[in-house]
C-alpha cells in the first residue's frame, strides 16, 4: 500500500480507543511491525511505553477482521485525499512512514579513515570458500539460484545471460567436494566472473516470488572507493553474513534481514537503506529485492578473484542491530511522572504461579546435581497445563512451550510418560527436543519468538540455560546481555520465562544466600523475578523408614525463595522419589541438616570431598554421557576446574573410571570395562607384556 506516511499523518494519534485499536489491527493484518503503530502512537499525549506491544499480541482474526481499507477510510474521515484523487486499493503498495524525521546518525562520513582490504589468503581454496559460502547460507535441500554464463553489453558490462534454479545446495557441495568446479559444472573464470542470489528458491523460477526464505538483503555501493565502503560496513554495525570483494570496485555485503514474509521484509530493508544513506554509505537502489544478484565467491573474474574477505561482522542479528541503532540514538521511552503513573494505574499480570511468578515475569529454579532439576520442570508445565498445583502452589491454566536441550526426545518423552499418572494434559504442552542442535541465545532468540508469537502460551520453559549461554558465564556484562535476551522473548510471547541452572562449586556451604548459590555471575541471582532454590538435606535410616522408601534410591530437599513481586515465602521440605517430588506434609524433615555441612552448618569455608566428587559427576553428566560412553579428562578439567591429580583422588568416588586411548587421548568412563564409546569409535582393554591394562585400543 502506497502513501502510508501521509495516511497516518491524517489520523491523530489522540483518536479515541476504538479508533486506536483500529489502526493497530489494520497494520497487524497488512503485515507490519509493531514499531509503525508504536512510532504512530508516540505523537499522543496518552501514550504510554509498552502499551502497543501489549496489545499487539492480543489481535487476533477471528471475528471481524479490520483491514488497510479501514485506516484509509480513517484517514479520509480526517481530510486525507489520495493522490491525483483516486482510491487506493490494496493492491498498491504502502511504504512504511520515512525515518528521515529521526537522527539515527552514528558516523560522520567525514572523519571515517579508509581501511585496507584483506588481501587473497596466500594459499588461496576457491573451491573450499564456495563451500563454505553454500553450507553456511542455506540448507542442504534448498534450491539456489546462480549464474555464471554472461553476455556483453554495447558498453563492455557482462550481465547474467541465463541463471539456473533447479540445484539445491546439498547437490552442489557434493559435487564441488568430488571434483570441484568442473564436476558441478560451474565456469571456474571468465571476464564477467558469476552471480548467486542470496536466498532460497522454489526451484521454479527466479523472480521475486520463487524466494522462499527471506534471509538476506544485498548492500553494494560504487560511489565511494572500496576501503571507505569497508570502514563504514564495520563502522556501522551492520548484521553482516558475508563481505564480498566484486572483483572490481565494490563489496557486497550479504545483511541478514531474517524476515518472517516479503512485508516485513520490506519493512527492514527500507530501514537498512534508509540507515545506510544517513550515515554516508550510498547504495545500489536496485539491489533491494529478495531476488536479486550477488558475487559468487571463488570465482575469477578477468585478472581478480571475486573472494570473502569477512565473515560474520557487525551485530549478531537483525534485531540485536536494531536495538544497537535505537540505544545509540536514544530511542527509549519516554519519562512519565509519577502522578500520571499513579492516575492511570496499569493492572497488575496475573499470577501464574500463585505467591510465586506472575505471567510475563521470569523464574529461575537452581540447584546440584541429581536435585531433580528437569523433574521439578516437567511437574510445573503439567500444573500449568492442567491448571493444578505445583510444590504447594496453585498454578494458572494454560499453554506451555519445552524447551528441551539436554535429553534424546525418547527419553524425554518416557519421562512424561513415567510422570503424567493418567492426567490429560498433553494438548496443553509443546516440546522443542533441540538435543545435539542447540544454538547461544543471541542465535536462538529470534527462532523461539517465531515459534511462539501469538500462540498463546502462559509459560516458555528452558531445561536446562547452559546449553544455550552467550558468552563467558562468569563475566557480569556478557551475562547481562545474555538475560536481555530473555526479557525480548518474555516481551514479545508474553509469557513467562522458567529456565534452570546449576550450583556452583560448594555452593550451599559458602552461600547462605539461595539466590547467591547459582554457578557463574552474580546477574543470575539479580536478574529473575523470582529464584527458587534446590539444597540437598542429609537422610539416615530413621527418615527413610518414615516414609517407607530405599535409602539408595530416595533423597530429600529444601526449596527456598527469592521473590521480588510477593513476601517471602516459607521454605518448602520434600522428598525426591523419582519420578515425583513429594512436599512433606508431616514435618518428618524438619530437623535435617543440609547435605554435605556436618556440624559446621550453612557459611562452612571448607569444601568437602562429597562436593568435589558431585563437581566430577555433574562435569561428565553436562555432556549427557550414557553407559560405558567416555569423556576427554581435558574436558572435565576444564569444566570443573581441577587438576588432574585431584580429579584422580575423586573419580572412583563419583563412580567413574581412567583409561588411555591407543592415540594418548586420557578419558573417563561409567565402571564397566568391556569396552567404552568415545567420539563414535569403540575401543576394548589392551594389555602390555605383564598383563596389565596399558592403552584401550580400538574394536
Amino acid at each position: 500500500m502506497r502513501d502510508l506516511d501521509r495516511i497516518l499523518e491524517c489520523i491523530s494519534p489522540d483518536v479515541s480507543y476504538d479508533e486506536w485499536l483500529k489502526v493497530g489491527m489494520a497494520l497487524k493484518h497488512e503485515g507490519y511491525d509493531v514499531d509503525v503503530w508504536d512510532s504512530w502512537s508516540r505523537g499522543s499525549g496518552k501514550y504510554k511505553p509498552n502499551d502497543c506491544i501489549k496489545k499487539w499480541d492480543t489481535f487476533k482474526e477471528n471475528g471481524d477482521i479490520v483491514t488497510g481499507g479501514t485506516l484509509i477510510q480513517m484517514a479520509k474521515d480526517y481530510g486525507y485525499r489520495p493522490e491525483e484523487d483516486r482510491a487506493l486499493s490494496w493492491d498498491d503498495e504502502i511504504q512504511e512512514p520515512t525515518m528521515l524525521d529521526r537522527d539515527y546518525r552514528l558516523v560522520d562520513v567525514g572523519y571515517v579513515k579508509p581501511q585496507t582490504i584483506p588481501p587473497l589468503p596466500k594459499h588461496y581454496d576457491p573451491v573450499g570458500e564456495l563451500k563454505e559460502y553454500l553450507s553456511e547460507m542455506f540448507e542442504p535441500d534448498e534450491y539456489v539460484g546462480y549464474c555464471d554464463k554472461l553476455k556483453e553489453t554495447e558498453d563492455g558490462r557482462y550481465v547474467p545471460d541465463k541463471g539456473l534454479c533447479k540445484r539445491t545446495a546439498g547437490d552442489l557441495l557434493a559435487r564441488l567436494e568430488k571434483g570441484g568446479f568442473e564436476e558441478a559444472c560451474i565456469r571456474a573464470e571468465s571476464k564477467g566472473g558469476a552471480f548467486i542470489r542470496p536466498n532460497p528458491l522454489d526451484g521454479t523460477g527466479i523472480s521475486d516470488s520463487n524466494v522462499t526464505k527471506h534471509r538476506y538483503v544485498l548492500l553494494e555501493s560504487d560511489t565511494d572507493s572500496i576501503e571507505k565502503q569497508y570502514a563504514l560496513y564495520q563502522e556501522l554495525k551492520l548484521p553482516i553474513k558475508f563481505l564480498i570483494h566484486s572483483g572490481n570496485k565494490s563489496l557486497h555485503a550479504i545483511v541478514k534481514v531474517q524476515a518472517e514474509n516479503e512485508q516485513q521484509y520490506k519493512q527492514r530493508v527500507k530501514f537498512i537503506y534508509e540507515f545506510c544513506e544517513k550515515n554516508g554509505l550510498e547504495l545500489d537502489q536496485a539491489d533491494k529485492n529478495p531476488s536479486r544478484y550477488s558475487r559468487m565467491p571463488g570465482i575469477k573474474r578477468g585478472d581478480n578473484y571475486q573472494y570473502i574477505i569477512a565473515r560474520d561482522i557487525g551485530e549478531p542479528t537483525y534485531r540485536d542491530w536494531k536495538r544497537y541503532v535505537e540505544l545509540e540514538n536514544d530511542m527509549l521511552p519516554p519519562e512519565v511522572s509519577l502522578r500520571e503513573l499513579l492516575e492511570n494505574l496499569p493492572p497488575l499480570k496475573d499470577e501464574l504461579i500463585e505467591g510465586v511468578l506472575r505471567v510475563g515475569h521470569k523464574l529461575l529454579i537452581s540447584g546440584p546435581s541429581k536435585a531433580g532439576k528437569s523433574f521439578a520442570l516437567m511437574e510445573l508445565a503439567i500444573a500449568i497445563a492442567t491448571g493444578g498445583e505445583w510444590l504447594g502452589h496453585k498454578c494458572k491454566k494454560g499453554k506451555v512451550f519445552y524447551l528441551n536441550l539436554e535429553l534424546d526426545s525418547a527419553s524425554f518423552a518416557h519421562r512424561f510418560y513415567e510422570m503424567t499418572n493418567g492426567i490429560d494434559y498433553s494438548d496443553n504442552i509443546v516440546i522443542w527436543n533441540l538435543r545435539g542442535k542447540a544454538t547461544p541465545m543471541d542465535k536462538l532468540e529470534d527462532k523461539l519468538i517465531n515459534r511462539c508469537r501469538e500462540k498463546e502460551y502462559l509459560a516458555i520453559i528452558i531445561d536446562p540455560i547452559y546449553k544455550v549461554i552467550t558468552g563467558d558465564e562468569n563475566n557480569a556484562t556478557e551475562m547481562s546481555k545474555f538475560c536481555s535476551y530473555f526479557d525480548t522473548v518474555a516481551l514479545e510471547t508474553s509469557a513467562s520465562l522458567i529456565y534452570c541452572h546449576h550450583h556452583s562449586k560448594g555452593a550451599v556451604g559458602k552461600y547462605a544466600n539461595a539466590a547467591d548459590r547459582s554457578s557463574g555471575s552474580g546477574v543470575f541471582a539479580r536478574d529473575p523475578d523470582a529464584i527458587l532454590d534446590l539444597a540437598q538435606l542429609q537422610l539416615d535410616e530413621f527418615h527413610v523408614n518414615r516414609y517407607g522408601g530405599d535409602i539408595d534410591t530416595l533423597s530429600a530437599w529444601e526449596l527456598t525463595g527469592t521473590l521480588r513481586e510477593f513476601p517471602p515465602m516459607k521454605p518448602i521440605r520434600m522428598w525426591f522419589d523419582y519420578p515425583h517430588h513429594v512436599v512433606d506434609e508431616n514435618n518428618w524433615l524438619s530437623d535435617c541438616k543440609y547435605s554435605g555441612m556436618g556440624q559446621r552448618g550453612i557459611g562452612a569455608s571448607q569444601e568437602a570431598k562429597e562436593d568435589a566428587t558431585t563437581n566430577i559427576r555433574d562435569a561428565f553428566d553436562a555432556g549427557t554421557i550414557e553407559v560405558n560412553d567416555a569423556m576427554a579428562l581435558e574436558q572435565i578439567k576444564e569444566e570443573t576446574g581441577y587438576s588432574e591429580s585431584k580429579i584422580k583422588r575423586n573419580i572412583k568416588a563419583a563412580g567413574l573410571s581412567q583409561a588411555t586411548l591407543s592415540d594418548g587421548t586420557k578419558v573417563l568412563f561409567n565402571e564397566g570395562n568391556q569396552s567404552i564409546l568415545y567420539k563414535g569409535e569403540f575401543y576394548h582393554p589392551g594389555s602390555n607384556k605383564s598383563g596389565r591394562n596399558s592403552r584401550w585400543l580400538k574394536d
